[in-house]
């Protein structure tokens, strides 16, 4: 009777966490009424909403086969997945699998993915410590801002976490129990990995750590002694070649099916791949990541996962708890006993020693890190924090009270996020004020690779788009000026542009790449009102500390934090003379 009391209990807490780690992901789904404003989802689903299964073998063989995407930024499996399910919807509403209303589905999957990462979490905590660091590193999860911010989103990262960690999960599994089925479940996971988004590559490290953990023990228990490992060298190699073959196979036949176009459309699967790996080597590609230009490794990407991603509280405690799983890790390599931990352990490294290193950061590339953040800093809190304050605290009801405080300040900053969700996006407000307040037939000026504004009622207006990113030369300034001899009214639907650069200044450090010092001073002299133009409104929507309604600014975060669900939107109009 206690062993059933005590399962129903942990299901309970367990569901309870669920139910609130969907609602933070579910709240606010339509963020952006119906405008499509973030533009890798917008992408996706104009991608998506075309594809239409093949008539017979030898059109589906074809590169020109209505199947095939032709996009290969990310894995095909998100869009066959979304178009799929799209097709359930549909037989409820026409337009979920329309433009209008497939992005929502998206969204869901996202949602429910990511509350299967929670699940699936609290199962490796589970196997690696105990019940109690399950329930609360699935409780640290659900309440972590970046992941419920990007389940709003359908940009494969919640889909792509989900099936890394459930890869992890499966390789312990598989660890404990190298048969048949777990090579197969092993490589089917991982093969969805890699058709979710190809940076799943590191994962491979995780494989081979799990098919050679053992024999890795022995050899760095006794490293000076040969002799102590070398007879069982044969079984290690018969188990790397078995064993890796398997997954191996496994995986290869499911990326095959699930994306068969990489092979049947190589050529432009390899050149688009190509184009992303050359994009992360080198901020100048693209004009959108010229932002990242002079980005510090590693730092960056801790700094936004600190401030924003997960908030300074729970971020001190993950870091900490990163600390304490190094030491439970040489721990255990004494006893012989980490190879599971080894296997998570070296995901996380060298996933962040790959993509922290990256000339571009946005945030949604760390995504995969944040169930292993809640995981190490579940086991801080329980392992040493919870001992601790036991020793420490005599008193139950002051103890107690002291969780509560420190639960309810992490709470803080999800709820304060939450608060972006409660009021209409930026671009729409935006919008709404435009064709309320601005006569039609009056001329708008916005800037290029930035959402146009306003989102509805454009035609009534003369608009120009000022080529901001253009380098600069007389020609992009004779004709800026052109321009806005000509315009009522300057729009600026985000950071996107001016944050940039204004910082690409310095012409001589960034030779041969262009400099922005006359588009520097475009910026100054319109916020300053010296180029003739005067701000009239602002549209902002920053999280706010509840009870308190203080607002906490966070325009320095990574630009993807705050363009897509609440940029700050700026109106210039033209001073009268």
């Amino acid at each position: 009777m206690q062993v059933f009391l005590k399962i129903n209990k942990e299901k309970i807490i367990l569901l309870l966490i669920a139910a609130l780690g969907l609602f933070f992901r579910l709240y606010g789904i339509n963020w952006d009424q119906g405008f499509h404003l973030h533009p890798d989802e917008r992408a996706i689903v104009m991608f998506t909403t075309p594809l239409n299964f093949p008539s017979s073998i030898q059109q589906f063989l074809s590169e020109s086969s209505p199947w095939n995407p032709h996009f290969f930024a990310y894995g095909n499996f998100p869009l066959y997945l979304l178009k799929g399910i799209a097709s359930i919807f549909a037989d409820f509403d026409p337009l979920y699998l329309s433009y209008q209303k497939i992005n929502l589905v998206g969204r869901a999957i996202s949602a429910i993915t990511d509350l299967g990462t929670l699940i699936v979490l609290f199962l490796l905590s589970k196997k690696l410590f105990n019940q109690k660091v399950g329930l609360l590193s699935s409780f640290f999860y659900s309440i972590s801002v970046f992941p419920i911010q990007a389940s709003h989103f359908y940009a494969v990262d919640s889909l792509l976490t989900f099936f890394i960690i459930l890869t992890l999960y499966q390789l312990i599994r598989f660890y404990e129990n190298p048969s048949f089925k777990n090579s197969l479940f092993t490589g089917v996971f991982f093969g969805l990995s890699l058709v979710t988004k190809i940076s799943a590559i590191p994962l491979i490290i995780s494989v081979v750590f799990a098919i050679a953990s053992d024999f890795i023990l022995i050899v760095i228990k006794q490293p000076h002694k040969p002799n102590a490992w070398l007879p069982h060298v044969p079984r290690f190699l018969k188990r790397l070649f078995l064993d890796g073959v398997g997954i191996s196979t496994f995986t290869f036949i499911t990326f095959i099916i699930l994306q068969p176009y990489a092979l049947i459309d190589f050529d432009e699967f390899l050149k688009q791949n190509i184009l992303q790996s050359q994009m992360t080597h080198n901020a100048f590609i693209f004009p959108y990541t010229l932002q990242y230009v002079n980005k510090i490794p590693y730092f960056y990407e801790i700094k936004n996962v600190f401030l924003f991603g997960l908030g300074p509280i729970l971020a001190i405690i993950s870091f900490a708890g990163v600390l304490f799983f190094i030491l439970h890790l040489f721990q255990k390599t004494k006893n012989g006993t980490a190879a599971k931990e080894i296997i998570i352990f070296v995901f996380f490294v060298t996933y962040f020693l790959v993509v922290g290193r990256f000339a571009v950061g946005w945030m949604r590339y760390m995504l995969p890190m944040y169930p292993l953040f809640a995981l190490f800093a579940a086991g801080f809190t329980i392992k040493i924090i919870a001992p601790k304050l036991k020793v420490l605290i005599k008193n139950k009801f002051i103890l107690n009270t002291l969780y509560l405080i420190l639960y309810t300040s992490i709470l803080i900053w999800p709820i304060s996020f939450m608060h972006i969700y409660t009021k209409d996006n930026t671009r729409v407000a935006a919008s709404d004020w435009i064709n309320q307040n601005i006569s039609y037939g009056q001329t708008l000026a916005i800037e290029h690779w930035d959402d146009s504004l306003p989102l509805y009622g454009a035609e009534k207006y003369k608009i120009i788009t000022l080529e901001l990113y253009n380098p600069d030369s007389q020609f992009k300034w004779n004709m800026i000026s052109q321009q806005l001899s000509q315009t009522d009214y300057i729009i600026i639907a985000s950071n996107r542009l001016y944050v940039p650069l204004m910082k690409l200044i310095d012409c001589q450090k960034l030779y041969p790449h262009p400099c922005y010092t006359q588009t520097n001073e475009y910026y100054k002299k319109l916020f300053n009102g010296d180029l003739g133009f005067k701000k009239i409104a602002e549209f902002t929507s920053y999280p706010k500390i509840p009870i308190f309604n203080i607002p906490i600014n966070d325009e320095s975060a990574d630009e993807s934090f705050t363009v897509y669900d609440h940029p700050k939107v700026m109106i210039f109009e033209k001073k009268l003379d």
